[in-house]
């Protein structure tokens, strides 16, 4: 019972809690800076231009490297750009992008794939050279000799067995 009434007795005090602490507001004042002596900055407007037409390609074809690539594109007035590029994999096959841009639809490729993956051997072997022959050392291997201060002797743990010796 007297557990009970002093449990209540806790309650009824932890439910009031604490008045709330009554602090002075700050008192802040602006500082009074002087207004800047130069003009803030006045920017000309980028002009805007109509889009160039345009047409380029190039291609690159070198065997010995097995460089094979290509790039075409082509641009209108009124900024509507197609163009397709094309390289060769390393695994053999041929990607081609096929692609359309403009400032609607953004850039929508067409992405394929020409020939059949093969596994990829590097078609460089590095030169054969023997292993070097160095000469022997000229000065003799270090000998050493037992150390003059005995060897400790720890005591043998709990766990040890004479089937199972611990070595120390």
């Amino acid at each position: 019972m007297k557990v009970f009434v002093l449990a209540a007795l806790v309650a009824v005090v932890a439910s009031q809690g604490y008045p709330k602490p009554q602090y002075p507001k700050p008192q802040y004042t602006a500082p009074a800076y002087p207004s800047p002596a130069y003009p803030s900055p006045a920017y000309a407007k980028t002009p805007e231009y109509a889009p160039m037409p345009y047409n380029f390609n190039w291609a690159v074809k070198d065997d010995p490297s097995y460089n094979d690539y290509a790039h075409q594109e082509t641009a209108d007035d009124k900024g509507y750009v197609t163009g397709s590029y094309r390289t060769l994999l390393p695994d053999g096959r041929t990607q081609i992008v096929n692609y359309k841009a403009d400032d609607y639809t953004g850039y929508v490729a067409d992405v394929k794939y020409t020939g059949e993956a093969k596994e990829y051997k590097p078609a460089y072997k590095p030169a054969g050279y023997p292993s070097p022959a160095y000469p022997s050392p000229s000065y003799p291997s270090p000998a050493y000799s037992a150390p003059k201060y005995p060897s400790p002797a720890y005591p043998s743990p709990a766990y040890a067995s004479p089937k199972y010796p611990t070595k120390y």
